[in-house]
C-alpha cells in the first residue's frame, strides 16, 4: 500500500515537471512569435511596407516632347507629330511568324516593318518593348483596339515622331534622330544622362540634332501606376510631368537656302553664307543633299545603299568636312598680310611679264598672261599669279601662318554643329609635325609660292573662308559663326541669344582694310567677275578663284582631255553691299573650272536674294574697265619642261 502510494506521487511530479517545462517552451516561442511581430509591424514597417507597394506599382517614365527647330523667320524645319505604334514584348508572344499572320487581317505589317522588327530585337533582347509599326492610321488603331484581347504582350502606344518637312533642304544644318545604340548608351552612363533617357529610343545623331541634343531632349517625367498581379493598370496614384525640350530659332533664312541650292543645279560643291556684323550663318550648302526623314525609325537597307555607296557622297557635310585649297580667294588675305607686316607698300610696283622665277623653275601666271608693271590694287584686280609668288619669299610661310590663324584658316571656327575639320595651315613646324622622315620634314622656299598662292598645302575648309570672309567684311572683328541664333524655353516663351558679343578684334590699320576692300569691289565691276555682277544694283567686293585638284608635274591644263573628277574646283569670296557688308559668302563648285564663270554667278543670285528682296534687278549693264581676259589658275612649271614646248 505504501508503496503504490509513493510511486504514484512521483508520476505527478514527473508530469508536472513536464507540464512546467512544455508551458515554458509555449511561452517562449509565443514571446519569439510576439517579437517577430513587433520587428515586422514597427521596427521594419516602412521598409516593407515600400516593398510591398513596389510589388503592386509600376513606375513608368514619361518621354518628353522634343524642342522643334525653326528658320529665324519661324519656317518650321524639324517638328512632331503624334503617332499610333504598335508595341511587342517578344518573350510573351511566343512565334514572331505566327504574330505576323494572326495580325495581318487587322493591321498591316509589311516585310520591311517585319524584318527591321527582328534586328531590334536581336539588339534590345526579347524581354523589351520593341515597335513593330509606326504611323498607324485611325482605323488601323480602332481596329486593333477592338481585337487587343487576342494579342498579350502587344500593345497599341501614342508616341511623339519626329519630322523633317524640309525635306532635303538644308539637311546637313538640321541632321537627323535614329535610334538609341549601344554605344549611345554607354555614352549617356559616362556623363549621367541615361536616367533621363529611360523611355526614350530615340537620339540626335546629326547637325543640329546631336550637338543640342541636351537642350532639345527635355527632362523625362514619370507616374507610379497601380497594377495587377498579371501587371495590368488599374490606376495612376501619382505622376510627375515632363519638361519639353527647348526650341531652337536657327540663324539660317530659308528663303535664301533654297535660292543657294538651286542654284548649284546638279552641280557638287557647297556655300557657306554669314552676317559679318553678328555671326549669324545666313545659308549653309552641302551639295548634293539627302532627306533626313530616311533615318527617323532606321533607314533601310537600299536607301543607304544608295547613300553610302554614291560617288557624289551626300552625306558628306561639305562646307565643314571637306578640305580644299582655295586659291587665289587667299590672295586678299595675303596681300593685307603684306601691308601689315610691312613687307609691301600698296603703290610699290613690280612687273610682271607673265612668270616669277625662283631657284631655276618659273612659276608662271594662267595662260602666261604679262601684265607689265603692277601694284597691289591691280595684281588683286585681275588676278596676277607672278605678283602674289614673288610676296610668299618676302613675307616666308610662317609669318603667313601667324598672320592667317586668327581668320580661323586651318582652326576650328568654333560652329555649333558636329564634325568640323582643322585643315591645314602650312609652317615649318607643322611640316616637322606631319612627317616622319627627316628628309620631309625640311621647308623648302619654293614651297612658300605654291602657298602664296593658295595652293600647295593650303588645306582648308568652305566654312573657314567664308569666316575669314565676314571677319575682313567686319574690319578684323570676329563674331563666332553659328547656326542657332536663339534658344527658346518651351514653356515661357523666353529667348536666350547664343552669341551676344564678338569673341575678339584683329588689329588691322583702316587704312590697309580700305585698300583691299576697293581692290575686291573693283574685281566684280572690271576684273575677274565683272561678268556676273553686269547690271547689279548694289556694290560687291570679291575675289575669284581656281584650285587645282592634283599637280600637273609641268604639263599644260586641258580640262576635256582629263577626268571630270579632277578637273579645277571653281570657288568665290565676296560681300556686299561693298560699303557696308550684311552678308559674306563663299562658294566652291566641285570640278567645274573657272571661279568667274561658275561660281561668282551663284554668289549674284545669293545677293540678289538677300539685297534686294524681290525687287525687280536693274537692266543696264556695268561699263568694264579691263579690258583684256583674265584668268586665274596658277600654274607650275619648270625650266625643262618650258624649253621643251
Amino acid at each position: 500500500m505504501f508503496e503504490f502510494k509513493k510511486t504514484s506521487q512521483q508520476q505527478k511530479g514527473r508530469f508536472l515537471l513536464r507540464a512546467l517545462v512544455a508551458g515554458a517552451v509555449a511561452l517562449i516561442c509565443f514571446g519569439l512569435l510576439v517579437g517577430r511581430f513587433w520587428v515586422l509591424q514597427v521596427e521594419r514597417h516602412e521598409g516593407l511596407a515600400a516593398r510591398a507597394d513596389s510589388n503592386r506599382i509600376a513606375v513608368v517614365p514619361i518621354p518628353p516632347r522634343r524642342g522643334e527647330i525653326v528658320d529665324r523667320n519661324g519656317e518650321v524645319l524639324a517638328r512632331n507629330h503624334l503617332s499610333y505604334t504598335l508595341e511587342v514584348v517578344p518573350a510573351r508572344v511566343g512565334n514572331l511568324d505566327e504574330l505576323f499572320s494572326q495580325l495581318m487581317p487587322i493591321v498591316h505589317i509589311s516585310s520591311v516593318d517585319q524584318r527591321r522588327f527582328k534586328r531590334r530585337v536581336a539588339e534590345s533582347g526579347r524581354y523589351s518593348s520593341v515597335v513593330l509599326r509606326n504611323n498607324l492610321n485611325e482605323t488601323e488603331a480602332a481596329w486593333f483596339s477592338a481585337h487587343s484581347f487576342n494579342f498579350p504582350g502587344v500593345e497599341l502606344r501614342a508616341r511623339w515622331v519626329r519630322e523633317y518637312p524640309q525635306g532635303k533642304s538644308a539637311a546637313h544644318v538640321i541632321g537627323y534622330i535614329g535610334r538609341i545604340s549601344e554605344s549611345d548608351l554607354n555614352e549617356l552612363d559616362d556623363s549621367g544622362r541615361l536616367g533621363n533617357y529611360r523611355g526614350t529610343d530615340v537620339i540626335g545623331k546629326k547637325g543640329i540634332e546631336k550637338t543640342y541634343e541636351t537642350a532639345l531632349h527635355g527632362k523625362t517625367g514619370v507616374q507610379e501606376v497601380e497594377v495587377t498581379a498579371r501587371g495590368k493598370p488599374v490606376r495612376v496614384l501619382r505622376r510627375t510631368d515632363p519638361i519639353p525640350g527647348s526650341n531652337l530659332v536657327l540663324s539660317l533664312d530659308m528663303n535664301l537656302q533654297r535660292v543657294a541650292e538651286d542654284a548649284f543645279k546638279d552641280q557638287r560643291g557647297a556655300l557657306v553664307a554669314i552676317e559679318p556684323a553678328t555671326g549669324d550663318v545666313l545659308a549653309f550648302v552641302s551639295q548634293p543633299s539627302f532627306d533626313p526623314n530616311l533615318f527617323i525609325d532606321g533607314i533601310d537597307v537600299e536607301s543607304w545603299k544608295q547613300l553610302n555607296e554614291s560617288p557624289d557622297h551626300p552625306l558628306v557635310n561639305r562646307p565643314i568636312s571637306g578640305t580644299y585649297p582655295i586659291g587665289s580667294t587667299y590672295k586678299p588675305f595675303v596681300a593685307l598680310a603684306a601691308l601689315e607686316l610691312n613687307k609691301r607698300r600698296a603703290t610699290d610696283r613690280i612687273s610682271d611679264p607673265g612668270y616669277f622665277e625662283f631657284g631655276g623653275q618659273r612659276f608662271r601666271n594662267s595662260g602666261s598672261t604679262a601684265f607689265g608693271s603692277i601694284d597691289m590694287h591691280f595684281a588683286l584686280v585681275v588676278s596676277s599669279d607672278t605678283y602674289f609668288y614673288s610676296l610668299g619669299p618676302e613675307i616666308g610661310v610662317n609669318g603667313l601662318h601667324d598672320f592667317m590663324k586668327p581668320f580661323s584658316f586651318g582652326q576650328l571656327t568654333g560652329i555649333d554643329i558636329d564634325g568640323e575639320k582643322r585643315g591645314v595651315l602650312p609652317s615649318t613646324d607643322w611640316k616637322r609635325s606631319a612627317y616622319k622622315k627627316k628628309e620631309q620634314q625640311r621647308w623648302y622656299a619654293g614651297e612658300t609660292i605654291s602657298v602664296a598662292v593658295g595652293q600647295g598645302y593650303n588645306s582648308f575648309t568652305l566654312m573657314q573662308l567664308a569666316q575669314a570672309t565676314a571677319v575682313l567684311a567686319n574690319d578684323g572683328t570676329y563674331m563666332k559663326p553659328h547656326l542657332v541664333k536663339q534658344i527658346e524655353n518651351a514653356t515661357t516663351g523666353e529667348r536666350k541669344p547664343t552669341v551676344a558679343e564678338a569673341s575678339y578684334k584683329i588689329p588691322l590699320k583702316k587704312e590697309n582694310i580700305q585698300v583691299i576692300k576697293r581692290a575686291l569691289a573693283d574685281v566684280t565691276t572690271s576684273g575677274t567677275a565683272r561678268q556676273a555682277f553686269a547690271g547689279s544694283a548694289y556694290a560687291a567686293a570679291g575675289k575669284t578663284g581656281t584650285a587645282q585638284v592634283y599637280s600637273l608635274r609641268g604639263s599644260k591644263y586641258r580640262a576635256n582631255a582629263i577626268d571630270e573628277r579632277l578637273r579645277d574646283h571653281a570657288l568665290f569670296m565676296a560681300f556686299a553691299p561693298a560699303a557696308n557688308p550684311t552678308i559674306a559668302v563663299a562658294i566652291i563648285v566641285e570640278n567645274a573650272g573657272w571661279g568667274g564663270s561658275v561660281a561668282a554667278p551663284i554668289a549674284r543670285k545669293v545677293f540678289d536674294a538677300w539685297l534686294l528682296k524681290g525687287q525687280d534687278k536693274p537692266k543696264s549693264p556695268v561699263t568694264s574697265q579691263v579690258k583684256q581676259t583674265v584668268t586665274e589658275r596658277p600654274v607650275v612649271e619648270s625650266k625643262e619642261v618650258e624649253s621643251t614646248q
